[in-house]
């Protein structure tokens, strides 16, 4: 399965958060919307970061309480991997495994598609497995 049939089946709503944003606005719109990352968009709407749970935990861990004041961008990690919603789950979960993150966005040359997570994939990994034993169980049976 390719990324933009996931994105079909789950929409492609995506939370976003500003630039200017402070990380404690960052947190708790985090925690509003039951995410563990959030991607920022430049003024043309192309992806320029992502901020996660853990670049907040990094954040905290160097600057205590403080680093709620920071803004967004001091933060966010800024070498962001994306996917083409033509890749496969599986190019998606090796790029994920790889440079270890749990959010991917999903883009069409510059333009923001989507974000899928490693749950969605996982999910969409297992759905394709019990699809494929009920197919093997009908051929048994048959």
């Amino acid at each position: 399965m390719i990324l933009g049939n996931i994105l079909r089946q789950k929409g492609n709503d995506v939370i976003s958060v500003a630039e200017t944003a402070t990380l404690q606005e960052a947190a708790l719109k985090l925690d509003e919307k039951r995410v563990g990352a959030m991607v920022i968009l430049g003024e043309a709407g192309s992806v320029i970061g992502v901020i996660s749970e853990r670049d907040l935990v990094r954040a905290l861990a160097r600057k205590g309480a403080d680093a709620l004041g920071l803004s967004v961008a001091e933060c966010m990690s800024r070498a962001v991997v994306t996917a083409r919603p033509t890749d496969t789950i599986e190019h998606a979960m090796n790029a994920m495994t790889d440079r270890r993150i749990r959010h991917l966005p999903v883009v069409d040359g510059n333009e923001l598609l989507g974000v899928v997570s490693i749950g969605d994939l996982v999910k969409m990994r297992i759905a394709e497995a019990d699809a494929e034993v009920d197919a093997i169980r009908s051929y048994i049976q048959v």
